[in-house]
């Protein structure tokens, strides 16, 4: 039995045996871990007594907030009931069935069955297994090919790392067969002198050169964020995503959702579906769904799909040991009983327009503040070396990260992708706490400032 108090021999055990995810561990070791001790509302508790606002919900999942006594005792309550069986073998339990029933009910319509896994990277793998099996089944076994984009994230699975553009994670892992990517509807980056509106028909057209250019007979499915959030919150213009059910609809591809991050609020609207008009075949939720409280992640099936997968497919040889986890499910429903009640869909979207107007007010003339954007509470404040070109800086990335430390150094979690810094909130912020944010994102943005002129005059 271990019996540590102090903070250094926390760090120092971590050191000794814990391998972190997306983790340089070298730079860990030599560095040292942030224990976090406990949480409450939107704040985050170490070791060392500091008080942390938490602009990031964890991994974008903690909507509910923390230290919600209704989810702790939908679990407790559940393990006294029913701790754990599968769903194998012609078995199912309550929760498990009870959140299918209700996940149907708020999803876009035709979306009616649900298949329950543990995380985000295992409902993609599932999603894209699914579109492999469907057209095996219909006789054409040739499409197997998935088309995903540039800066997508959709999990650390080798399905889901080949489907993401992440080249970081291709690189390590190799590249998986039958995989494609083309360009994200990242206006400010690649719109150039085109308009929003030409840009997002410009970056939805990719996809259907590449269906071309691959043969639609090849091509198993599209998969999209909604927004792609790990990338850096691209959101796409008005123009992208009906443009993109038209492409997918004419060519008989296959369109996957993927929620794990948009879904249960973030956005505004329920899920991303809802905001974008997306017509998904299949949509991919995790995250969200409990609030980070328990794993959880589901795939919802249209109709097209799970017709096939029903009556003609036979054994679908795919699931998990903790597929349809009563007590993950029990939190769930409990976690959405909280969104409804408490309204915090529409809370996200009037607190996210707050919180952008108050980035705004305060960082409008900052010279390295080049766009600051976002929907619901999810957004992203571009770093540039110069506002009116958009021009990089000459190290991608560097000064994110200078910006992401003083954040933290000043009590506040907020993600560098590249030279943006991104945020999501839980959805129970209240406006004092988004001026605490940006207060001190503000300060923070002002030391990195600071230290950036510094080495260049240096």
């Amino acid at each position: 039995m271990l019996n540590i108090n102090d903070s250094m021999d926390w760090q120092a055990l971590d050191s000794a045996h814990h391998l972190h995810p997306f983790t340089d561990h070298k730079s860990l070791h030599s560095g040292g871990v942030r224990v976090v001790t406990s949480a409450q509302g939107v704040f985050l508790q170490d070791s060392q007594g500091h008080k942390i606002l938490d602009g990031m919900a964890g991994l974008w999942c903690v909507n509910a907030g923390y230290g919600r006594a209704d989810l702790v005792r939908a679990a407790a309550d559940q393990m006294t009931k029913l701790p754990y069986y599968n769903t194998f073998f012609k078995t199912t339990n309550q929760p498990a069935v009870a959140l299918a029933a209700r996940l149907a009910e708020l999803t876009p319509a035709g979306l009616d069955h649900a298949f329950f896994a543990c995380s985000g990277s295992e409902a993609v793998d599932t999603a894209l297994r699914m579109a492999r099996v469907y057209w095996q089944t219909v006789g054409k076994p040739d499409k197997k090919i998935i088309i995903g984009r540039e800066y997508g994230y959709h999990g650390s699975t080798t399905l889901g790392a080949s489907a993401g553009g992440m080249v970081d994670m291709h690189r390590q892992a190799g590249d998986m067969p039958n995989f494609a990517h083309v360009t994200p509807p990242y206006w400010y980056a690649y719109g150039g002198q085109m308009s929003q509106a030409e840009f997002g028909l410009y970056a939805a057209r990719q996809l259907e050169d590449k269906i071309k250019s691959v043969g639609a007979d090849n091509v198993a499915a599209f998969i999209g964020e909604p927004l792609q959030g790990a990338g850096g919150v691209i959101i796409p213009p008005d123009t992208y995503w009906p443009e993109v059910n038209r492409i997918c609809r004419e060519h008989d591809i296959l369109l996957i959702a993927d929620e794990v991050i948009c879904g249960f609020g973030r956005t505004g609207k329920m899920f991303g579906s809802d905001y974008f008009g997306i017509k998904p075949d299949m949509m991919t939720m995790a995250k969200g769904i409990t609030s980070g409280y328990v794993p959880l992640s589901a795939v919802m099936v249209g109709g097209r799909v799970a017709e096939v997968l029903i009556n003609g497919t036979g054994e679908f040889y795919h699931g998990f040991t903790y597929s349809g986890h009563p007590v993950s499910c029990a939190v769930a429903l409990a976690n959405l009983d909280i969104i409804t009640s408490e309204g915090l869909v529409a809370r996200a979207e009037v607190m996210g327009e707050t919180l952008r107007a108050k980035l705004r007010d305060a960082l409008a003339g900052h010279p390295m503040v080049g766009e600051i954007r976002g929907i619901g509470l999810i957004g992203a404040i571009e770093l540039t070396a110069d506002k009116r070109t958009r021009k990089p800086f000459e190290k991608v990335g560097h000064v994110g990260v200078i910006c992401r430390d003083y954040c933290i150094e000043n009590g506040l979690i907020m993600r560098a992708v590249r030279d943006g810094m991104v945020y999501a909130p839980p959805l129970i912020i209240s406006e004092p706490e988004i001026d605490l944010l940006v207060e001190r994102f503000t300060k923070s943005i002002g030391q990195t400032y600071e230290r950036v002129r510094a080495e260049v005059a240096v």
